[in-house]
């Protein structure tokens, strides 16, 4: 089973780069299942469920999220009816939408995706350790193939839990810093994993966002509204092959499309 993932969608930017470039990689690649974490596609922060709809139109199968998927209120009764789009499963119980998914692949049988969301400098959320071996191991009785994407702050926090879940799952992918990183590997029992599966969105930009502003902001130590800018705009993904049979990555490769 070959997994497309690709890296926070951000803005308009970021959606028009999925829309030029998706079917063009799902030619070359021929992946079974493509994954996407759309949590800023909306202006930068949120999603709303129009774009939503349009995202899983172009042929992202299942959309992740993280602690931004909270930031348009309309997305909650949308989180309750489409399972496609997922939020972190360590969120309190009684939040709308669901942890996890899942689907038919293309042609490699059925995948699980897991979303998780990191503690360290982020919300005092329930243990994704915990929650991850909880959810694995409910996700095992339908499929060994198992994909998470790990939204955290910190990469101790998300080398540590690719560690831990080493053998259990298939990959897991760190989303949320949006800066691709260069440390892709298959851990010794089978588990694929990257630290940050980067960006889609604009390449002149401070993670995503007007470099004008945030350098204010680091400079003022004030609120600055951020905005989305135009210009140049990469894609980062990455391709994982996965045994269908065992749940075992076999290999896990990174790639950086500029527009």
């Amino acid at each position: 089973m070959k997994v497309l993932f690709i890296g926070d969608i951000i803005g308009e930017p970021g959606r028009k780069m999925v829309r030029a470039q998706l079917r063009g990689m799902v030619e070359t690649l021929h992946p079974d299942l493509v994954i996407a974490n759309g949590e800023n596609a909306a202006g930068g922060f949120g999603i709303t469920s129009e774009i939503a709809d349009e995202l899983l139109f172009l042929g992202i199968d299942v959309l992740t999220s993280g602690n931004h998927v909270w930031d348009k209120k309309e997305i909650e009764p949308y989180l309750g009816k489409q399972d496609r789009l997922i939020r972190p499963a360590n969120y309190p119980e009684g939040n709308a939408g669901f942890g996890s998914v899942v689907v038919s692949t293309r042609s490699a049988g059925d995948a699980a995706v897991l979303n998780l969301e990191g503690r360290v400098f982020m919300s005092n959320l329930e243990d994704p350790f915990r929650v991850a071996e909880r959810e694995i191991e409910k996700l095992k009785k339908q499929t060994p193939v198992i994909i998470i994407d790990f939204h955290a702050e910190a990469t101790s926090e998300k080398i540590a839990l690719a560690w831990h879940l080493d053998g259990k799952a298939s990959a897991v992918i760190g989303t949320h810093t949006h800066v691709q990183t260069a440390d892709e590997r298959v851990l010794p029992n089978g588990t694929a994993f990257i630290t940050d599966a980067g960006m889609t969105g604009p390449t002149d930009s401070v993670i995503g966002v007007k470099k004008e502003q945030a350098i204010a902001r680091f400079l003022y130590q004030t609120p600055h509204r951020f905005e989305i800018p135009k210009g140049p705009v990469h894609l980062d993904a990455v391709v994982i092959d996965i045994d269908s049979f065992t749940g075992k990555a076999k290999t896990i490769e990174r790639i950086h499309i500029k527009s």
